[in-house]
């Protein structure tokens, strides 16, 4: 077999693969960012109008938004799909694989207020308490965001932590990446090892 025909062979195999895993394979047709990081719901002006029927779980970890109010977020990208998220951890997925898509807005909850569910607001008008002895999603670092300064300094002299804006607070998740993906791997195992237990 000559070179020529190994490239026709080469080139009709790979044909072939992105035939058969075309949903995965395939590109936005408006930008760059893979199929299978596309957020799956159909664009949205408004994610804030009945953002837990919308929703209700996160799509990179599949915890219940609702549930973890305090730490949800979410990022509508410029052409309004949006992406509904349990935790910072979560978003810096979805920036982070949505990387031709212009965030368009984001938002966060303000863990200082006592509504139920924290109301969301833009993460530019938001104070991050970092690694704060307080319980969040997804992270043994916390980033927690407030409205309030004030209010976020009676947390600061409760449980510690340093103050940040959202931009710090999403480097922070980057940079805590590794180690939280490592430990959530061993939690789910060890849950998986439980209910193996159980069920013998």
């Amino acid at each position: 077999m000559d070179r020529r025909d190994a490239l026709k062979l080469s080139l009709l195999a790979c044909v072939g693969l992105a035939a058969g895993g075309a949903q995965a394979q395939q590109a936005c047709a408006a930008d760059g960012t893979p199929a299978q990081f596309t957020p799956k719901k159909a664009a949205d002006a408004k994610p804030l109008d009945r953002e837990f029927e919308k929703y209700p779980k996160c799509p990179y970890c599949g915890m219940d938004r609702r549930e973890h109010h305090r730490a949800r977020m979410l990022v509508q990208y410029s052409d309004d799909l949006t992406d509904g998220v349990c935790s910072i951890h979560c978003l810096g997925l979805s920036l982070g694989v949505n990387i031709d898509r212009e965030p368009k807005m984001i938002w966060g909850p303000d863990y200082g207020s006592s509504a139920e569910p924290r109301p969301l607001l833009p993460v530019e008008k938001l104070s991050y308490l970092i690694g704060a002895d307080l319980k969040h999603a997804m992270t043994r670092r916390s980033k927690h965001s407030f409205a309030s300064l004030d209010v976020a300094k009676e947390f600061q002299a409760r449980h510690g932590g340093s103050f940040g804006d959202f931009n710090e607070a999403l480097k922070r998740s980057y940079l805590d990446m590794a180690a939280d993906v490592a430990q959530i791997r061993k939690n789910r195992e060890e849950r998986r090892q439980k209910v193996m237990q159980r069920q013998g």
